[in-house]
């Protein structure tokens, strides 16, 4: 492998790392909403909870961290971007489910 190929893939990780430590620091600094009381007769329509990018960059942080760096790109690259912001916010729940199964296939 040349020289160059080896510093992009350093670039690659380096990005990957910073990706990493924002999704930490987002989640660190992100509040739990108190959880509310409701009474048990009361029903809502279940509805698919928005998936937020924080939430979705989170979860592949965790796997990067994992050893799965490279397939976590591969999935991003998957729904069509270079990087998760860019990936457009309805394939979030697929990103989730495919990130899920790293690792355990």
């Amino acid at each position: 492998m040349s020289k160059i190929k080896l510093l992009l893939e350093v670039v690659n990780d380096m990005r990957s790392l910073a990706d990493s430590i924002q999704a930490v620091c987002d989640a660190m600094t992100e509040g739990d909403p108190a959880p509310s009381a409701k009474a048990a007769t009361e029903q809502e329509p279940v509805k698919e909870p928005d998936i937020t990018l924080e939430k979705v960059r989170m979860v592949l942080a965790e796997k990067s961290q994992l050893g799965f760096t490279a397939e976590v790109r591969g999935l991003i690259q998957k729904y069509g971007a270079d990087k998760l912001s860019a990936v457009d916010k309805a394939y979030y729940a697929d990103i989730l489910k495919d990130a899920e199964e790293l690792g355990n296939g």
